[in-house]
């Protein structure tokens, strides 16, 4: 029997379970799904699944990725949320398909972030939030595909500029974490000026759906505008007739 991960009740993860986890995705891609099965240990029966294109480990316990998991060639959206990881294996960097990987809610720290990291050069989507890290290499700022990156609940006291002025980005999450107020400013700013950086159509150009999702585009930047620039709004208060109306009926009590 091909030893494995540990699951609930002391079930391992073999070779056959792994194989009745693979699903068919609607896009007729390979996923092997083996999220929320109390693994505590990298299956390494699941190698000998190396032709899969998408890898869920999420919502487990696993604390260590092997440097074994470059044998996934074709894996091009992975999956390690919610786990306990603390360093990712240089050998990532080898996983040239990589499209979308997600290391979200983990116990990695900048150390355990390799700087092979910077050979995903396909890459489109990179959570790193919910982590311990204090700071993002700049060597990241090689993943010049990169539509999205989320660096949300980390310890980040700032972000390099070779991140935010990715050529592609589109979504760059850095919220909750302990930046200057300057660097606030300059982050919301930035969000400002990447929903402003719009291609002008003529509405006739535009099918039904699109339209639509121009004009929510439109109405979410002008609410944006208006939270940046509006006053501070007194409270009203509808249920006071005058002010200290109350105060001045109970006034004899009070004495």
């Amino acid at each position: 029997m091909a030893k494995g991960g540990k699951g609930p009740k002391g079930k391992k993860i073999t070779l056959n379970v792994a194989k009745n986890c693979i699903k068919i995705t609607f896009d007729g891609r390979k996923r092997l799904d083996l999220s929320k099965m109390g693994i505590t240990t990298f299956p390494k029966c699941i190698l000998r699944l190396s032709d899969v294109d998408e890898l869920d480990l999420s919502r487990n316990m696993i604390k260590k990725i092997p440097d074994s998991i470059s044998k996934f060639q074709n894996l091009r959206w992975l999956d390690l949320h919610s786990n306990y990881i603390d360093k990712l294996p240089e050998s990532i960097g080898q996983m040239s398909s990589l499209l979308y990987l997600n290391v979200c809610n983990n116990k990695l720290t900048t150390n355990g972030l390799p700087v092979e990291l910077n050979q995903l050069k396909n890459i489109r989507t990179l959570n790193l939030g919910l982590n311990h890290l204090d700071s993002v290499p700049t060597t990241l700022g090689a993943l010049k595909e990169l539509h999205e990156v989320g660096l949300f609940d980390n310890m980040l006291n700032s972000i390099p500029n070779s991140i935010s002025k990715l050529p592609k980005l589109k979504k760059l999450n850095t919220k909750r974490n302990p930046f200057p107020k300057e660097e606030e400013s300059e982050l919301f700013l930035d969000s400002i000026k990447r929903l402003e950086n719009l291609y002008l159509v003529e509405e006739k150009d535009l099918c039904g759906p699109c339209l639509k999702k121009c004009q929510q585009a439109r109405d979410k930047l002008n609410r944006i505008k208006s939270m940046a620039t509006a006053p501070p709004r007194k409270p009203i208060f509808s249920n006071l007739v005058s002010p200290n109306s109350m105060a001045k009926e109970s006034q004899e009590e009070w004495r």
